[in-house]
């Protein structure tokens, strides 16, 4: 693998196919879900912007094979949403049980299969069905127009606000409890973080190397001050966390590591 490293929390969010969203496009994330070559990804960060979330995921994932699209929104809608396509359902399987729990932007990913093939794995894997696909999404999209539960909901709102004079407040959320990371519990992969933005791939395998059964070094590069450190098992990464962890890798700041979260 190379740079960058989730199940949906809204039992109805609003998912799409990739290059053209459909809200029927979300994924179940139960045992018996069918594997799709696009992952359904929730729970981003709404602050980064959509080009730069975009380039992490492409980054991130690539390491696991070609990935065919990333698809992301600034809409309302799709806030906080990704969709990434790979050539095949099996290197999409293999990326959502390893990525899946990483702390992208500092919040956890939670992701699923896509419901249904974007435009570019048709593109891809069915190219003498592509226009159908497409043809069968665009009606799809126009049946659904008003019967999205989402699209029901804010046209309740505005109707109701309408009547009142006035918009309705928005329901405070509530925030969401997350262990810390000191506390998590043991993992093959190691996540670090107070990086010296000048750190190159080489310089991390050269100090984690030192430790026995390394497998891998990940950076992201759009976020240049964190990592990732994966080990063939979990002792061997415990035996390098507590050996390097606060470690000056530039002679000043400390580096911190802990066990990514699973």
């Amino acid at each position: 693998m190379t740079d960058v490293q989730a199940v949906p929390l809204n039992p109805n969010p609003a998912q799409a196919v990739p290059s053209e969203p459909t809200p029927d496009a979300r994924a179940d994330s139960e045992p018996n879900e069918v594997a799709s070559e696009t992952l359904y990804i929730q729970n981003l960060n709404e602050k980064i912007k959509v080009d730069v979330l975009k380039a992490s995921l492409r980054g991130l994932f690539k390491s696991y094979g070609e990935v065919l699209d990333v698809v992301a929104h600034s809409n309302l809608r799709m806030r906080g949403q990704a969709f990434v396509s790979f050539a095949s359902a099996e290197i999409a399987a293999k990326a959502m049980r390893e990525v899946r729990g990483f702390p992208l932007y500092s919040k956890p990913m939670q992701i699923s299969f896509a419901r249904t093939r974007s435009d570019a794995v048709v593109k891809k894997l069915d190219v003498d069905n592509f226009e159908t696909h497409k043809a069968q999404r665009a009606e799809h999209k126009k049946n659904s127009r008003y019967t999205n539960p989402l699209k029901q909901k804010f046209r309740a709102k505005r109707m109701a606000a309408e009547v009142d004079g006035a918009a309705a407040a928005p329901a405070p959320k509530r925030p969401a409890v997350q262990m810390p990371d000191e506390y998590l519990p043991p993992n093959k992969i190691l996540f670090l973080q107070n990086l010296p933005e000048s750190v190159t791939k080489d310089q991390l395998m050269a100090l984690f190397s030192q430790y026995p059964n390394l497998y891998e070094v990940r950076l992201i590069p759009t976020k240049r001050d964190i990592a990732f450190v994966e080990y063939m098992d979990e002792a061997s990464a415990g035996v390098a966390k507590d050996a390097l962890h606060n470690y000056k890798l530039d002679g000043e700041n400390k580096i911190k590591i802990t066990f990514a979260r699973k």
